[in-house]
């Protein structure tokens, strides 16, 4: 794969004076560029869905660089869903975007438009998380019972499908049982989106394994193509924000494990009691270093 340079500054917030900003996201500027979009990843980064104050440098490269990484990957999967992905090398951008080379190159991407769909696909190969939490209240995950006597960390027996709500910037997802999904979006989508993410998930963890990296859960985000109303895949694809990955080598099911992604963030974020409420702390320097490390390293694994 091909990387380009990664500067050093931590760039927030895109400016694009010439270019219509259509939304800001945790993690994504959007602009509106007629008939596609220009995706463009910051380097922000967000924990309990509140955007904190200090970026992760070179956080919106790797981002980018691994959803071109799996939506390449996917399209050599027989009967996988497509993609919104048109163009991530920059030389193929647009002429109205060729002046902001230096922002955008890297970390960004030039989409297809489609209505998103407003619920999450979240997929669980492993019990951790907002998962772990709720199978000790209740012994289940969205409503998918499970067996007694697992641990944190556990591989379940089943890869099991737990879709959340999509909420807001600024609030929190909800996680949400399968009944009540396809009462939102109606059995024949709700059963074709759980049917494409179980499977994304299963083949990409397989490939990852072989790459030393435990995939233990994903989100994954669909929207619907305006010209054959079928759902395609949007937003990231299996990257450190939209999913927990795990070193092989390291994990020890029990309690909670190392990860690639911004789980030290969140770790730092839990021992000075800090969960989402409230205006949200500064990262100590040392916690944006490691993070960006981490980030680093899962992308030198998967990619090689």
């Amino acid at each position: 794969m091909r990387h380009s340079k990664i500067p050093k500054e931590v760039l927030l917030e895109s400016h694009l004076p010439d270019l219509k900003l259509l939304f800001r996201g945790k993690v994504r500027d959007i602009y509106d560029l007629g008939e596609t979009l220009l995706f463009v990843a910051t380097d922000r980064v967000s924990a309990f869905d509140v955007i904190l104050p200090e970026g992760i440098p070179g956080k919106g490269h790797v981002l980018t660089q691994f959803s071109v990484y799996w939506f390449k990957w996917l399209s050599g999967i027989p009967d996988a869903p497509e993609t919104h992905l048109i163009a991530s090398d920059f030389d193929g951008f647009p002429a109205i975007c060729q002046p902001y080379r230096d922002i955008l190159e890297g970390r960004s991407l030039i989409v297809k438009k489609a209505k998103p769909i407003l619920v999450e696909c979240v997929v669980r190969g492993y019990l951790s998380g907002s998962g772990w939490k709720e199978y000790l209240k209740l012994g289940s995950v969205s409503g998918e019972q499970l067996p007694l006597g697992l641990r944190e960390s556990d591989r379940l027996p089943e890869v099991i499908f737990t879709p959340s709500t999509k909420a807001e910037v600024g609030e929190h997802d909800m996680n949400i049982s399968f009944e009540q999904m396809k009462s939102q979006l109606g059995a024949t989508l709700s059963e074709k989106l759980r049917t494409m993410s179980v499977s994304i998930y299963k083949k990409a963890a397989e490939a990852a394994l072989a790459r030393g990296i435990i995939i233990a859960d994903t989100k994954m985000e669909f929207g619907l193509d305006p010209e054959t109303n079928e759902p395609i895949l949007i937003d990231e694809l299996l990257t450190p924000d939209s999913s927990r990955f795990w070193p092989l080598s390291d994990y020890l099911p029990g309690s909670s494990q190392p990860s690639f992604d911004k789980q030290y963030v969140r770790d730092y974020l839990l021992s000075i009691n800090w969960s989402g409420d409230g205006s949200p702390p500064h990262l100590p320097e040392l916690v944006v270093k490691r993070t960006s490390e981490r980030y680093f390293e899962a992308l030198r694994r998967l990619t090689d």
